[in-house]
Formats: structure tokens, sequence, C-alpha cells
């Protein structure tokens, strides 16, 4: 697998520990509609989040969030427009962004949610 694989993969195990900890229930990670991906989806509060979960080793030429552009937040919408429908969801749902930072460790990680962060 090549390395920015593994590195999101390590940015996504922990940002579900985060919110796990943080009393979210975790419905699905990874989960497809044909091309489009939602890296996480989440409950809390009986609203449903979808989080868009960026990782980078480190954020000195650019945040992560920052890197959330037009093109991937209308995505992210649109394939949980078919998650919902799918699933037949009747709650408010918000996108929420989760940047990790990687330190030199892999155990060593910065983590900043980011709620609400765009609108459909």
């Amino acid at each position: 697998m090549a390395d920015h694989n593994e590195l999101g993969e390590l940015g996504e195990e922990r940002a579900v520990e985060y919110l796990s900890g943080k009393g979210y229930k975790i419905r699905h990670r990874n989960w497809r509609s044909g091309k489009l991906e939602l890296d996480i989806v989440a409950e809390i509060n009986n609203t449903l989040v979808v989080v868009e979960v960026r990782t980078r080793r480190d954020s000195f030429l650019l945040h992560p969030a920052e890197t959330v552009n037009k093109t991937k937040m209308r995505n992210t919408i649109q394939a949980a427009e078919a998650y919902i429908f799918k699933n037949n969801i009747m709650m408010p749902t918000q996108f929420d962004i989760i940047s990790v930072v990687v330190g030199s460790q892999e155990s060593g990680c910065k983590i900043e949610h980011i709620e609400d962060a765009f609108l459909p």
C-alpha cells in the first residue's frame, strides 16, 4: 500500500477513536456511492454527522482542513444525499472536518475537529 494511503488510514483510525471518545456512534467508515466516498458517518444527539478526514505529516505549508475545496464539499454533499436516501434517514445532518497532523512518531497525532465546517 502506498505511503499516502497508509497515512490516510492512520488519520481515519485516529479520527474514529477521537469521535468514539466524545460519544459519537460510528455508523459507517469509507461508505461509497459510485465514485463518491464518505470517510466517516457518525451520529450524536439525534444528528447525522458526515466527517471528512484530512491527514498530513505536517501543517507547515497548508493546514489539512484548507485542502477541502468546493469540489470536495460538493462531492461529499452529493454522497451524503445518497446515504440519507438509501438509509431512509430523517434527522438533521451536519458536515464536519477532522484534521489529523501526524508527528514524527505515529502515536503523536494532533487532532482538530471543525464542527459544521460547511453547509449543503
